[in-house]
């Protein structure tokens, strides 16, 4: 019989777990709870809370509703969602990341001073618009190493990060950055909790035969960490659900290995160990 090991450092990073908490606390009290955006990046986990009571609204529906709760997730807001909630006289239970604050907080400070801001990360991502907003949505995003050509040097330039991205992308971009300027600061606000996932899971991939990695279609991160198993063992298959396992994927396997991105519940992962468990048997 195949070998199935879940990776016990894969699963939720303590943002994610904060944020479920705080929501699942508020759900046993209350019963209802609107949350601004999804809780986290993983249809499966939010079909879980709405059973619950958890009610995803978007920003628009934020202006059309008072007197009431809502809960600002990990990944942060712009200053705009606090001013309307003020507004609307709702009381917002603030799950936003200290990872993610803080960063906010250099970039507002950069931008006090006039630079020009450059994040690197998803453009649309709702971390990357909270940053945007400490900015007046004056700071410019980039994905890709080509972008550095379009940027404007002739003030200081300070350079951030979205929270999940690649280390190394983040540090290319700003090597070349810095042939363009010498007035040019790199942050690296990358939360470690996420970069050190990278060298785990490498050590973690080359163990088994197949590895199967768990994560939300709309996780930013979970692409970035199933680049990282596939560029050290080919036979690595990205799924959202256990039931989008091909069966043939294991056809000749002794070994599977289970992991997943920050947005990825545990519960899910022994899911899917028990899923291919089950047909192996």
């Amino acid at each position: 019989m195949v070998r199935v090991e879940i990776d016990q450092n894969s699963g939720f990073c303590f943002g994610v777990v904060y944020a479920i908490e705080m929501a699942e606390e508020f759900l046993e009290s209350k019963g209802t709870l609107y949350c601004l955006g999804d809780i986290v990046h993983n249809d499966m986990e939010v079909e879980r809370l709405e059973k619950k009571g958890l009610k995803i609204i978007d920003h628009e529906d934020l202006k059309n509703i008072r007197d009431t709760t809502v809960l600002i997730r990990a990944h942060g807001e712009p200053p705009e969602t606090y001013q309307i909630a003020l507004q609307n006289n709702i009381e917002l239970i603030d799950a936003s990341c200290p990872v993610v604050l803080k960063l906010q907080h250099r970039v507002r400070m950069a931008h006090d001073r006039k630079d020009t801001i450059v994040i690197y990360g998803k453009p649309g991502h709702a971390e990357v618009n909270g940053l945007i907003g400490q900015t007046g949505k004056e700071a410019i995003v980039i994905t890709e190493e080509a972008d550095v050509d379009r940027l404007d040097y002739s003030k200081p330039v300070s350079l951030f990060s979205q929270t999940t991205k690649s280390t190394e992308k983040f540090y290319r971009i700003a090597a070349l950055m810095a042939e363009k300027t010498e007035q040019m600061k790199a942050n690296d606000t990358i939360c470690r909790q996420v970069s050190n996932r990278e060298p785990d899971l490498k050590i973690f991939s080359r163990k088994f035969d197949i590895i199967i990695f768990v994560a939300g279609r709309k996780s930013s991160n979970g692409k970035v960490l199933y680049e990282t198993c596939k560029s050290v063992n080919e036979k690595t298959y990205f799924v959202s659900e256990p039931q989008e396992i091909e069966m043939e994927w294991l056809q000749g396997a002794s070994s599977v290995g289970i992991c997943g991105a920050t947005s990825t519940p545990m519960w899910l992962m022994e899911q899917t160990a028990d899923f291919i468990r089950n047909k192996e048997s």
